[in-house]
């Protein structure tokens, strides 16, 4: 049997692993009653500002993990879900009606 005539890339260094993404979850789609939305879980070490949970009203403060959540379905564009996108406490996402 003759060898294979591929080149074998053993030079080739393996891509890093992106730990804040592992951690931090990854972004996906959620179709509730009023509409779909985009999620994406913010990790404590990328949470660096403070916000208003639009849920309960209290403060999301600096280094707690949270979701960013936009309009997926909205009329006026990607570009205005996206500039309406909104910080939730991950507890007051997933129970809102």
């Amino acid at each position: 049997m003759s060898p294979s005539r591929r080149p074998r890339r053993r030079d080739a260094e393996p891509q890093p692993l992106d730990v804040e993404r592992i951690l931090g979850g990854m972004r996906h789609t959620e179709t509730r009653r009023d509409g779909t939305w985009n999620v994406q879980p913010q990790s404590a070490a990328a949470a660096v500002k403070e916000y208003t949970c639009p849920g309960c009203g209290l403060v999301i403060p600096v280094g707690t993990a949270h979701v960013v959540a936009w309009r997926a379905d909205g009329l006026f564009g990607e570009e205005n879900d996206l500039a309406n996108r909104r910080h939730w406490h991950t507890h007051c996402w997933r129970i809102r009606t």
